[in-house]
């Protein structure tokens, strides 16, 4: 019917999809339903359900999901993060909004009240359609992966299962926070019972909707993550038991943090095995090529390259990486976005030279030891002989964006092409800011009106599968081998990215010190050669999705910038062509200014070197010129507002709050982190 069709283009656009979404439902809005009348037939449970869909997709204008790695050492916008200078990032009373709050409760709050609900009415055969099963193991997952949510961000968080009365003594009472391993076995818990007891792989609406492979993904990304947060971050306060960990001794007697480290990377690999075993790699029709660049744009290296068009394609159902996407439809519906209109033009982001040098050469050796690298004095020669990855993935100069002529107002026509210099001088939104310009997600369709995109936003992928097997391997043995499955595995994604299958290959090449990779580090001490190859593997692969900053934190790579001083670079813009490309057309004057002021628009050679360096163009009011990034170690976890120990606390006295704050943050508001 066509109501069911609107929905499910509708399915990941979180709350707005109930609003907009009336006829479905039929009779009565969800926030004025009862369980009188609600939560009786499968669509019911669907509705709410989707309600609760929050994953990150594109929506409005910017780039969508490809800005999600802003901010990191992969990539960055114009303006810094505050979470990069330590004594910037304070603590606060309370947040604007509560959604904004990282300890807000009502997702959780929401998905118990269903749940104490439709599981009893299910096992009385009192919900009609033989979907309801799977809508029940729908809620299952959001519950889990909003704890998850609160896990990466917060660390130990109070589990709570059921719908609180609204009394001040029960819900003081359930605030009190549990150990983050524990909260990390709960949500396992919660995801094997959707796996085996309700979750589908053809549900109604295929991978638009939640399925079992997702949620196998994502018990295997939540075991991985708090197996390698527990083995890195031991010692500190921010594991269980660890020295100067806030909370109480009962609540962790007993704690085996090897033998937990044990099962959680035990539970990584069998679900990662899974979903391999039920979603294969897409082809990359680009991988037989040899040439020193990859013709990107060329058709088969594009759109009807499945490697390539599963991030932009309009519909991504038969892609068999993608396990979950979002759909989009202009026409009927008018839900679109921006994200390739800004990848067109640069969209405030910008790979950093740091991330670009990670890839390796053909050979499958890092640059530093190829003889096939080419060096930086142009953009072409960066890309050229490398990882087919980066080929596909950056840009080009001069790059033919659609294949079919465009026309002029005149009629004319015309070929739609990148320019032939970076786009580094435009206004922000549109800026390309390190001059490597992004390209994963970017179609042959050509969006003049901008937010008109009606490309899909996938959401989970089986390659993070993959990967995370690789990496638990590794633990398992503390970054000495891996096991054949594994080796098998990073075969199959090397192969894919033109790189010979052969591991050691990489490995025996790769000199740790020549590498400026924070990831080269966990705890301050230098991983082996073998266990920094494989976090290379993820970050090349994972490229512009999201995943680097939760990496750098559970791998504790970060301590080893504390005190440091590391700016992210772009281009070589000043010992290369590209330092005469920037000229007024009628005047032949260059438009680049490098002398610092308020009016400058590049970085100087004098100051910074020959790389662009988009944090040192301005030194007033610049923090960021002086100190580059740096970390302290309270970073790592999220600060609790504190109007929140205010509320759960005696008196005036927040040390008796039944909470604890994050280690190093402190009981006061405008405070940064003691250490």
């Amino acid at each position: 019917m066509k109501s069911l069709a609107k929905y499910m283009l509708l399915i990941l656009g979180g709350t707005m999809v109930l609003s907009s979404c009336d006829d479905f439902l039929d009779k009565q809005p969800l926030d004025s339903v009862t369980p009188n009348t609600f939560f009786y037939t499968e669509n019911d449970i669907a509705a709410y359900a989707v309600k609760h869909y929050d994953f990150s997709t594109h929506s409005g204008w910017g780039l969508g999901v490809w800005a999600s790695d802003n901010g990191t050492d992969n990539q960055i916008a114009v303006s810094y993060d505050n979470k990069w200078i330590p004594g910037q990032w304070r603590t606060v009373e309370s947040y604007s909004t509560e959604s904004n709050d990282p300890w807000y409760f009502n997702q959780i709050r929401e998905l118990n009240y269903a749940l104490e609900i439709v599981i009893p009415r299910y096992e009385n055969n009192e919900i009609s359609g033989s979907n309801a099963g799977h809508y029940i193991g729908e809620l299952l997952f959001l519950r889990a992966k909003a704890y998850f949510d609160k896990l990466q961000t917060l660390g130990d968080f109070p589990i709570v299962k059921t719908t609180l009365p609204d009394e001040m003594e029960a819900l003081t009472e359930a605030s009190k926070r549990q150990p983050r391993n524990k909260v990390a076995r709960f949500i396992i818990e919660d995801l094997d019972n959707a796996i085996n007891n309700y979750l589908s792989n053809t549900p109604p609406g295929g991978k638009n909707r939640i399925t079992k492979n997702a949620a196998l993904l994502l018990k295997s990304r939540v075991a991985l993550f708090e197996a390698s947060w527990l083995k890195y971050h031991s010692n500190t306060a921010l594991v269980p038991g660890g020295p100067g960990w806030p909370g109480k001794a009962e609540d962790v007697a007993g704690l085996d943090l090897n033998a937990e480290i044990t099962y959680f990377l035990t539970q990584a690999k069998d679900a990662a095995k899974q979903v391999i075993a039920n979603a294969p790699l897409s082809e990359n029709t680009a991988a037989a090529c040899t040439d020193e660049i990859v013709l990107a744009d060329e058709e088969p290296y594009k759109m009807n390259n499945p490697y390539f068009a599963q991030f932009s394609a309009d519909n991504m159902e038969n892609y068999s990486e993608i396990l979950l996407w979002r759909s989009y439809n202009l026409e009927e519906y008018n839900i679109v976005h921006s994200a390739p209109f800004y990848l067109r033009v640069g969209g405030n982001s910008g790979f950093t030279r740091q991330f670009v040098e990670t890839f390796l050469c053909r050979d499958g050796k890092p640059i530093y030891n190829s003889p096939q690298y080419k060096g930086d004095g142009s953009l072409l020669d960066v890309r050229k002989n490398r990882d087919l990855r980066l080929q596909l993935f950056m840009m080009r100069p001069d790059e033919l964006l659609t294949p079919e002529p465009l026309k002029d107002g005149d009629g004319n026509p015309y070929n739609d092409t990148l320019a032939v210099a970076p786009n580094i001088l435009d206004i922000t939104e549109k800026k390309c800011v390190t001059g490597y310009q992004m390209r994963k997600g970017l179609s042959n369709h050509w969006y003049r009106d901008g937010n008109t995109a009606i490309e899909g936003s996938p959401v989970y992928r089986s390659t993070e599968a993959y990967l995370n097997y690789i990496e638990a391997s590794a633990l398992e043995t503390d970054g000495r081998s891996i096991d054949a499955d594994a080796e098998k595995y990073w075969g199959d994604l090397r192969e894919r990215a033109g790189l010979p299958r052969d591991y050691r290959v990489t490995v025996s090449s790769t000199e740790l010190d020549k590498e400026s990779d924070f990831a080269v580090y966990s705890h301050g001490e230098k991983v082996t050669p073998l266990m920094y190859c494989i976090r290379r593997e993820r970050r090349c692969e994972l490229m512009e999705e999201g995943f680097r900053m939760n990496d750098l934190r559970r791998w504790r790579a970060l301590d080893q910038v504390k005190g440091k001083k590391f700016w992210p670079e772009g281009v070589n813009l000043w010992e290369s062509e590209l330092k005469d490309m920037y000229k007024d057309s009628k005047t032949q004057k260059s438009l680049l200014i490098s002398d610092e002021s308020s009016n400058a628009n590049v970085s100087s050679y004098t100051a910074t070197g020959k790389y662009l360096s988009p944090y040192r163009i301005v030194k007033v009011n610049n923090l960021m010129y002086e100190s580059g990034y740096s970390w302290c170690e309270a970073h790592y976890l999220t600060p609790i507002s504190i109007k929140h120990f205010r509320i759960t606390s005696s008196g005036d006295d927040l040390s008796t709050s039944t909470i604890y704050q994050n280690p190093g943050w402190p009981l006061e508001a405008d405070q940064a982190p003691k250490f």
